[in-house]
């Protein structure tokens, strides 16, 4: 499997104390080239993440070649958890969670079912994600991508640290505004 279009989505860093919306950065990478760059925001905490993923994808001039989706993650801006199932379906591209360390999950769960509004919920999506797994220096899960597949991507896209290119770049574009 080649797939050398993908797009990498983090989120910018933000004050604990932070509520509203949170903006979420996307890189499309063409093998090494940086493409392109998608802004928008979703909401702190909330649940609006898979669909704000969704359009900005459909709505840019990029949708017809993307190939995969990379996350930073399962979260962004804090606990709002990415359905990687209905972004996977809804776009027909497989999606990739990677991680550099393996996630607290007894901490995540606790987190999510005694603070977090929708908490069972987005716990759910967690479980049926499945554990993390190691490949490459990092940690991943994944829909719609075999370990081997996302091996050999994480290979190609990685050329400067563990992460992939499209995750790190994304990083430091959404750094780049300070706090929200």
């Amino acid at each position: 499997m080649r797939l050398s279009h993908v797009i990498g989505f983090d989120d910018a860093p933000f004050v604990r104390s932070h509520r509203g919306d949170v903006p979420v950065v996307g890189t499309v990478f063409a093998g090494s080239r940086l493409d392109g760059v998608l802004i928008d925001r979703v909401r702190r905490d909330g649940a609006n993440s898979a669909s704000t993923l969704i359009r900005m994808i459909r709505d840019s001039k990029f949708v017809q070649h993307l190939q995969l989706v990379m996350l930073q993650g399962i979260a962004l801006a804090g606990f709002n958890v990415v359905n990687v199932f209905e972004l996977h379906d809804a776009l027909a591209l497989p999606v990739l969670v990677i991680a550099r360390r393996r996630p607290d999950l007894a901490a995540v769960k606790s987190a999510l079912l005694t603070r977090v509004r929708g908490g069972r919920r987005k716990w759910s999506l967690i479980e049926r994600l499945g554990p993390m797994e190691p490949v490459e220096r990092v940690f991943v899960q994944r829909v719609g991508i075999s370990l081997s597949d996302a091996a050999v991507v994480i290979r190609r896209f990685a050329m400067n640290s563990s992460i992939p290119e499209p995750l790190r770049v994304a990083h430091l574009i959404a750094g780049s505004g300070g706090r929200v």
